[in-house]
């Protein structure tokens, strides 16, 4: 890999060299969901070049975050996968998710979101504190994808796909993350029609208690 170098002997430039480059973290934040083909990562990354994809990817395995992996037969295809030192970076992703949900509106025209980066976003937003006790499994719809998130004692599961035996199914096109701000409350989602619920309404309530986006410092905006 070619050197950049800030000049600055500091942990945070050191791990900016490696890491910093445009594309690079949010490569990463796919990978934490499970391994990718090069094809689900450009799926998932819809305006990022092939060559710079290739680039990235290449950059990160020479820093030894991410490694190539052929699959078993009869699938026989390479995967991408986060090494150690790649899952190493989660919880800073996660504080950075954390850090940039409150600055979000609602999804540009040009925005897409994909099943991984929900499921990133539910980790994101994950409080486990509100989630001592508790034994619950959720399967979100959210448009045409569907995630899940289990909890158990304060842990947290979540992945793309529908959860057998969920205690709560929810639906919506666009109120996900209303409910998650706290700018719509759980009953009036139901109430409304916005969130569409099998399970019981107050297990709604419950979720918007542990999977909530924290408003942002005061004075915190983003003009897209």
């Amino acid at each position: 890999m070619a050197t950049r170098s800030y000049g600055s002997y500091c942990g945070v430039a050191r791990a900016l060299e490696l890491v910093g480059e445009r594309w690079a973290l949010l490569i990463v934040r796919d990978l934490l969901v499970g391994p990718r083909r090069f094809t689900d990562l450009q799926r998932g990354l819809p305006r990022i070049p092939t060559n710079v994809l290739s680039t990235r990817l290449k950059e990160l395995e020479q820093a030894d975050v991410v490694r190539r992996r052929l699959l078993p037969r009869p699938g026989g295809a390479i995967v991408y996968e986060l090494t150690d030192r790649g899952r190493a970076l989660e919880p800073a992703v996660l504080a950075l998710g954390r850090w940039g949900a409150p600055l979000l509106g609602e999804p540009g025209a040009d925005e897409i979101v994909t099943a991984d980066s929900l499921v990133m976003a539910i980790r994101t937003t994950f409080h486990p504190e509100a989630a001592r006790g508790l034994h619950l499994g959720y399967e979100l719809r959210v448009g045409d994808l569907v995630v899940h998130a289990r909890i158990d004692d304060g842990a947290l599961a979540a992945a793309a796909g529908p959860l057998a035996g969920a205690d709560l199914v929810l639906e919506t096109e666009r109120a996900l993350r209303a409910l998650m701000a706290g700018a719509l409350a759980p009953a009036d989602a139901i109430a409304g029609g916005a969130i569409r619920i099998h399970g019981d309404p107050a297990l709604l309530a419950t979720f918007a208690a542990v999977f909530r986006i924290e408003p942002a410092s005061p004075g915190a905006t983003f003009e897209g």
